[in-house]
């Protein structure tokens, strides 16, 4: 993995609109090459026995199936409604 070079730092920085002093491109350029050495050190692993996976846990879908159960009746449905017309709810105007 090639070493990212101070230009390079202040080039994404000013894409960014970010003004960096002199001592922060100096730090990031030395920091971002730290990152990139030890990623570079995962390419020394064996992973040839590794199954890929996609989440380092075990995700499951925790929605339950989706199965029709007996609900309210339009009547009580309706019931405890403030005010109703032709079996509907009738609520007041939100936009005049």
């Amino acid at each position: 993995m090639s070493a990212i070079t101070r230009n390079e730092v202040e080039y994404v920085a000013k894409l960014a609109r970010l003004n960096l002093t002199e001592e922060e491109a100096v730090k990031y350029t030395e920091q971002l090459n730290s990152i990139l050495e030890f990623a570079g050190k995962l390419n020394e692993l064996d992973t040839a026995d590794v199954p890929p996976t996609s989440h380092v846990l075990n995700v499951y879908n925790v929605m339950r199936d989706d199965i029709v159960v007996p609900s309210l009746s339009h009547e009580d449905a309706l019931r405890n409604a403030p005010d109703e017309e032709d079996g509907q709810f009738k609520v007041p105007a939100v936009i005049e």
